[in-house]
Protein backbone atom coordinates (compact mmCIF):
# COMPACT_ATOMS: atom_id res chain seq x y z
CA UNK A 1 0.00 0.00 0.00
CA UNK A 2 1.13 3.09 -0.77
CA UNK A 3 1.44 6.08 2.28
CA UNK A 4 -1.65 6.04 4.46
CA UNK A 5 -3.69 8.79 4.39
CA UNK A 6 -6.70 10.03 7.06
CA UNK A 7 -9.72 8.87 6.66
CA UNK A 8 -13.16 10.81 6.09
CA UNK A 9 -15.22 10.10 9.00
CA UNK A 10 -18.05 8.16 7.50
CA UNK A 11 -15.09 6.26 5.95
CA UNK A 12 -13.43 5.45 9.13
CA UNK A 13 -17.09 4.29 10.25
CA UNK A 14 -16.83 1.45 7.38
CA UNK A 15 -13.77 0.41 8.40
CA UNK A 16 -14.61 0.08 12.24
CA UNK A 17 -17.23 -2.18 11.25
CA UNK A 18 -15.08 -4.19 8.91
CA UNK A 19 -12.78 -4.62 11.81
CA UNK A 20 -15.07 -5.57 14.19
CA UNK A 21 -16.37 -8.57 11.73
CA UNK A 22 -14.70 -11.50 10.53
CA UNK A 23 -14.02 -11.11 7.26
CA UNK A 24 -15.01 -11.00 4.50
CA UNK A 25 -18.18 -8.38 4.87
CA UNK A 26 -20.87 -7.16 2.78
CA UNK A 27 -22.54 -4.12 2.12
CA UNK A 28 -25.49 -5.76 4.25
CA UNK A 29 -23.01 -6.41 6.86
CA UNK A 30 -22.28 -2.64 6.98
CA UNK A 31 -25.93 -1.46 6.38
CA UNK A 32 -27.20 -3.91 9.32
CA UNK A 33 -23.93 -2.67 11.89
CA UNK A 34 -23.95 1.20 11.11
CA UNK A 35 -25.87 2.33 7.99
CA UNK A 36 -29.27 2.45 9.39
CA UNK A 37 -28.56 4.38 12.03
CA UNK A 38 -27.07 7.35 9.98
CA UNK A 39 -30.29 7.03 7.13
CA UNK A 40 -27.55 5.72 4.52
CA UNK A 41 -29.02 4.10 1.59
CA UNK A 42 -27.42 1.33 0.40
CA UNK A 43 -25.89 2.96 -3.00
CA UNK A 44 -24.18 5.34 -0.29
CA UNK A 45 -22.05 2.31 1.72
CA UNK A 46 -21.62 0.93 -1.77
CA UNK A 47 -19.59 4.05 -2.98
CA UNK A 48 -18.18 4.69 0.59
CA UNK A 49 -16.83 0.65 0.50
CA UNK A 50 -15.35 1.04 -3.22
CA UNK A 51 -13.67 4.60 -1.88
CA UNK A 52 -11.80 2.23 0.49
CA UNK A 53 -10.90 0.01 -2.01
CA UNK A 54 -9.62 2.98 -4.29
CA UNK A 55 -7.54 3.88 -1.38
CA UNK A 56 -6.26 0.56 -0.42
CA UNK A 57 -8.12 -0.19 3.02
CA UNK A 58 -9.83 -2.90 1.46
CA UNK A 59 -9.84 -5.17 -0.99
CA UNK A 60 -13.02 -6.76 -2.74
CA UNK A 61 -14.13 -10.21 -4.84
CA UNK A 62 -17.19 -11.29 -6.22
CA UNK A 63 -19.03 -13.95 -4.81
CA UNK A 64 -22.23 -14.67 -6.83
CA UNK A 65 -23.72 -11.82 -7.22
CA UNK A 66 -22.78 -9.48 -4.61
CA UNK A 67 -19.52 -8.00 -3.44
CA UNK A 68 -17.28 -9.16 -0.61
CA UNK A 69 -14.82 -7.01 1.52
CA UNK A 70 -11.40 -7.98 3.02
CA UNK A 71 -9.69 -5.65 5.72
CA UNK A 72 -5.89 -4.52 4.05
CA UNK A 73 -5.21 -2.41 6.95
CA UNK A 74 -5.23 -3.18 10.45
CA UNK A 75 -6.91 -1.43 13.12
CA UNK A 76 -3.91 -0.85 15.47
CA UNK A 77 -1.59 0.20 12.65
CA UNK A 78 -4.40 2.98 11.53
CA UNK A 79 -5.18 4.12 14.62
CA UNK A 80 -1.38 4.26 15.17
CA UNK A 81 -1.11 6.62 12.28
CA UNK A 82 -3.68 8.63 13.31
CA UNK A 83 -2.63 9.15 16.79
CA UNK A 84 1.25 10.03 15.36
CA UNK A 85 -0.75 12.74 13.06
CA UNK A 86 -2.28 14.34 16.04
CA UNK A 87 0.60 14.21 18.05
CA UNK A 88 2.70 16.07 15.32
CA UNK A 89 -0.11 18.68 14.08
CA UNK A 90 -1.55 19.81 17.38
CA UNK A 91 1.34 19.13 20.07
CA UNK A 92 4.81 19.34 18.25
CA UNK A 93 5.23 15.50 18.23
CA UNK A 94 5.79 15.79 21.99
CA UNK A 95 4.06 13.48 24.55
CA UNK A 96 4.65 15.62 26.87
CA UNK A 97 2.46 18.91 25.53
CA UNK A 98 -0.42 16.12 24.69
CA UNK A 99 -0.08 14.83 28.37
CA UNK A 100 0.28 18.96 29.73
CA UNK A 101 -2.91 19.73 27.66
CA UNK A 102 -5.00 17.21 29.05
CA UNK A 103 -3.59 17.50 32.71
CA UNK A 104 -4.57 21.16 32.56
CA UNK A 105 -8.02 20.30 31.09
CA UNK A 106 -8.49 17.88 33.44
CA UNK A 107 -9.13 15.12 31.41
CA UNK A 108 -6.75 12.84 32.84
CA UNK A 109 -8.02 10.90 35.96
CA UNK A 110 -6.59 9.75 38.86
CA UNK A 111 -6.28 6.17 37.53
CA UNK A 112 -4.85 7.50 34.16
CA UNK A 113 -1.76 9.34 35.85
CA UNK A 114 -1.34 6.04 37.89
CA UNK A 115 -1.54 4.37 34.02
CA UNK A 116 1.01 7.06 32.78
CA UNK A 117 3.40 6.90 35.59
CA UNK A 118 3.24 2.61 35.12
CA UNK A 119 4.04 3.22 31.50
CA UNK A 120 6.87 5.28 31.67
CA UNK A 121 8.63 3.36 34.95
CA UNK A 122 8.11 0.40 32.64
CA UNK A 123 10.09 2.13 29.51
CA UNK A 124 12.43 3.00 31.89
CA UNK A 125 13.64 -0.42 32.72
Amino acid sequence: MEKMKKLPDAEFDIMNVVWANKPPVTANIIMRQHGDGEGWKVQTAISLLLRLVERGFLRTEKNGKERIYFPVVDKEDYLRFETGNFLKQFHKNSFLNLATAMYNDEALTDEDIDGLRKLLNGRRD
